[in-house]
């Protein structure tokens, strides 16, 4: 069976893309399953540490135990989103002890975002994550520059942000970060944001986002790795598609599936119509948005 290091470098190569469904309740990592299957697609179901306390997801092993009872390896693979050191809200996380946990419990990637200290501290932090999920036999994503929309409160207007590039990926930090680091993918800032999680703001429709596609083909060439984008949900799709012939191999895909299980379950009052929910909308992020249907056999067959 190919590893997911050795698939995410099979999608660069092939300029195809790897989407990874955020799960923050249970019931919807069934529903993303049967989604990527009936699609014959290939996509990782993630969870992210804030999702256990913020949601309802719980923990990483209730998401492995999950995600172990309808798993297909032939089309999804289990990873485990943002691991921060330092929070959106500011707190510090045992980080080795939650990704060394979810080793034990199967995850067959990891995350570590230590997009929140400064160059040499995320340096130092990804390097000890990498090395113990190597040790594993399992592939580290990492996070360099600031990809916004976590954090409490409204965001500046979005053509403010997009213009003056604040928090972009540097190009030569990033070469010199994978090098040091000897991360997998690096999960970059190129105009991408999150969806809002906190308040009334995570309940309304995420603003829609472009990319900065000449910094993503300057990121892909300085790095030479998988290039991972946070915030998939919104993105203008000529921008998605351009950015995945660029180097984009990974799309993070978690607003646009939790509302239809939130919404459809606050509708509905009923956990299986926010599952089919769930189901619909992957299907059609895989077949209309990314048009990944059928990859399954360019990956893994």
């Amino acid at each position: 069976m190919h590893s997911t290091a050795e698939l995410m470098r099979k999608a660069r190569a092939a300029g195809l893309v790897i989407p990874a469904f955020n799960t923050p309740y249970l019931p919807m990592v069934e529903a993303v399953v049967r989604a990527v299957v009936d699609e014959d697609s290939f996509a990782l179901v993630e969870t992210a540490l804030l999702e256990w306390y913020k949601f309802e997801a719980k923990s990483a092993s209730a998401v492995a135990e999950e995600y172990h009872k309808h798993q297909d390896p032939a089309h999804v693979r289990l990873h485990l989103d943002h691991v921060p050191v330092i929070d959106e809200d500011g707190k510090r996380w045992d980080y080795l002890a939650v990704i060394a946990q979810a080793l034990a419990v199967g995850y067959q990637s990891v995350m570590v975002d230590g997009s929140r200290l400064d160059l040499e501290a995320n340096i130092g932090a990804t390097r000890v994550v990498a090395e113990l999920a190597h040790a594993a036999g399992v592939p580290c994503e990492a996070e360099l520059g600031a990809v916004l929309g976590h954090e409490a409160g409204p965001l500046p207007p979005y053509e403010e942000l997009f213009e003056s590039g604040i928090g972009f990926t540097d190009v030569r930090e990033a070469k010199r970060f994978v090098e040091e680091t000897g991360c997998d993918w690096l999960s970059v800032a190129v105009g991408n944001i999150h969806g809002a999680i906190s308040g009334a703001l995570a309940n309304q429709k995420k603003m829609e986002a472009k990319l900065d596609l000449m910094h993503v083909s300057k990121l892909s060439g300085a790095t030479g790795i998988p290039l991972v984008l946070h915030g998939g949900s919104g993105v203008k799709r000529e921008h998605v598609l351009e950015g995945i012939k660029r180097g984009i191999s990974k799309i993070n895909v978690g607003t646009e599936i939790r509302h239809a299980y939130e919404h459809t379950l606050r509708d509905a009052g009923s956990v299986s119509a926010a599952q089919d929910a769930v189901y619909d909308r992957t299907r059609w992020v895989l077949r209309d948005y990314y048009g990944v249907s059928g990859d399954s056999k360019n990956l893994v067959g």
